[in-house]
């Protein structure tokens, strides 16, 4: 409607301006026609048979020019010769004081010149004629602009009924998903601007069915796996207060202690459970990363706390400085499960070593390399699932969850992991992580 609007003024102005266009350029005419007029009057006057007869030649000129009044003024004669034309700028030019005026009085347009021995022409122009050619020509001006600017409204109500067809389309469905939760993709018409919009859309669609999907997967397979230690832990607190209600008898106080030993164990289990989902779904969650990490300070620190776990393992770690933004507890954590898992599965006496090098500018290579089984082929894509566990894995304390939170970590900060095979057999996690070696080179501290 906007559009319309402007397009009705802009049609309006033009009408305007053709119609003052016109009218002036008629005007102009007949000054210029009345000029020259009055100058040929003026050059005849030097003839001698106009100086001695000007009457006639007067009433010869308006023969010629019937709709011209004229009033020929001889030098120093204040009483016109032929009609009585009003004058009031005249005087100016009867006095000597301007040489020519031009003026409208009425339906009549006044000219006014004096030569230079101070003959005076006035000449009256009917302008009726002219008047009605330019009235008649606004009419159809106005006539024709009415139309335009009709024209231009209904152009513009039937373009934006168009163009904002499709909106209505895309704000109906946005209206349908929000009512209805139903997050299957916006059908996309043509490539404009409205149609990638719509891509844009469905992309935010389709990011919020993986979250929910992702979500739905966590809770069901989060109560799957929380089932197995609820249950083993409420029978064996059954078989407990079993055995108080009996006094005891049943059972020795060996099998007891052991009980108990369960008990604590499943426990155990569960708060390292719940902890993994707590740390999984703040992964899943979006965070802003705004601190500098000293990556080998990060690791020494999760090494001295892997180290006070497993005394029995030895750690070899040859660092290389290196700097990146993140966030720091949870690439804290990220490295603490990287080394438990190599240290969970190396033998006592074995060996987990961590080297760091740099493979290429602004690209740092860490791999966690243990001494234990390995990997089989075909579960190395597999480990970073949310509670995968291998068939040797499932004999082995854990959660499932250790790798997956890993493997979130390290994709929120633009890097890679992989699970390949180490020097001796065992497992090694190969770990991409842009950043620089030093905090001056493009990272803040």
């Amino acid at each position: 409607m906007v559009t319309a609007l402007m397009v009705a003024v802009a049609v309006g102005v033009m009408t305007l301006v053709a119609y003052w266009t016109v009218s002036t350029s008629l005007t102009q005419h007949v000054d210029q026609e009345l000029e020259d007029k009055a100058s040929s009057l003026l050059q005849n006057s030097f003839d001698p048979a106009f100086v001695y007869n000007p009457a006639v030649e007067v009433a010869a000129f308006k023969t010629y020019n019937p709709d011209i009044r004229v009033a020929y003024y001889p030098p120093g004669s204040v009483k016109p010769i032929g009609d009585n034309v009003p004058i009031l700028d005249e005087v100016d030019v009867l006095q000597g004081s301007r040489e020519v005026s031009v003026r409208s009085s009425g339906d009549e347009r006044i000219f006014a010149q004096q030569n230079k021995i101070g003959a005076t022409v006035i000449l009256a122009q009917d302008m009726r004629g002219t008047h009605q050619l330019i009235s008649s020509l606004g009419l159809v001006l106005l006539l024709i602009g009415g139309i335009g600017v009709l024209i231009a409204i209904a152009a513009g109500m039937v373009v934006a009924t168009t163009g904002l067809r499709p909106v209505s389309r895309l704000r109906q469905a946005v209206d349908y998903v929000a009512r209805t939760d139903d997050l299957r993709p916006i059908t996309v018409v043509g490539n404009d601007e409205l149609a990638q919009l719509t891509r844009s859309f469905n992309g935010m669609l389709a990011a919020l069915s993986a979250s929910r999907r992702r979500q739905a997967e966590l809770v069901a397979d989060a109560g799957h796996e929380l089932k197995t230690p609820l249950t083993s832990l409420r029978t064996n607190i059954e078989l407990l207060m079993m055995v108080d209600r009996q006094g005891g008898a049943s059972i020795s106080q060996q099998d007891r202690r052991d009980l108990e030993r369960d008990v604590i164990a499943q426990i155990e289990e569960l708060s390292t459970l719940i902890g993994d989902l707590v740390d999984l779904a703040r992964e899943d969650g979006p965070q802003q990363i705004v601190e500098c990490i000293d990556l080998v300070e990060c690791m020494e620190t999760s090494l001295e706390r892997v180290r006070r776990r497993r005394p029995d393992v030895t750690f070899t770690f040859n660092s290389t400085p290196w700097f990146l933004y993140g966030d720091p507890f949870a690439l804290g954590r990220a490295t603490l499960n990287l080394m438990d898992n190599a240290a969970k599965w190396s033998p006592e006496g074995g060996e987990v070593r961590i080297d760091m090098r740099e493979v290429r500018d602004g690209v740092i290579e860490v791999r966690f390399s243990d001494s234990g089984p390995g990997i089989p082929v075909e579960d190395r894509q597999k480990v970073f699932e949310r509670f995968y566990r291998s068939i040797a894995a499932r004999s082995m304390p854990g959660s499932g969850l250790g790798l997956a939170i890993v493997a979130q970590v390290i994709a929120r900060h633009a890097g890679t992991i992989v699970a390949e095979e180490s020097d001796d057999g065992g497992a090694m996690m190969r770990v991409t992580l842009p950043g620089t070696p030093s905090v001056g080179d493009g990272v803040d501290s």
